[in-house]
């Protein structure tokens, strides 16, 4: 009766080690890793692809100021120079 206990515990604890990549296979946890991978440089693909609009777009918007705007812009005040 206590050996059967014994054992019974002893199992239980084997089976709470046991992971994730224990009971899949091998090849299925390389496919996983490598769709993680993709994802991850999709994704910072498009975060590099969003910074580059945006600043192309900044870069436009301050190209088409016009005069008036840029002197508003500046902080020197003109009116001490006339």
């Amino acid at each position: 009766m206590a050996r059967s206990k014994q054992t019974q515990s002893k199992n239980k604890q084997t089976d709470d080690k046991l992971t994730l990549q224990d009971t899949l296979n091998q090849d299925i946890l390389l496919k996983l890793k490598h769709t993680q991978q993709q994802l991850k440089q999709d994704e910072e693909s498009k975060k590099k692809f969003e910074e580059e609009r945006k600043r192309e777009e900044r870069r436009q918007k301050d190209k088409n100021k016009s005069f008036e705007e840029l002197l508003n812009e500046n902080p020197m005040d003109w009116k001490k120079y006339k």
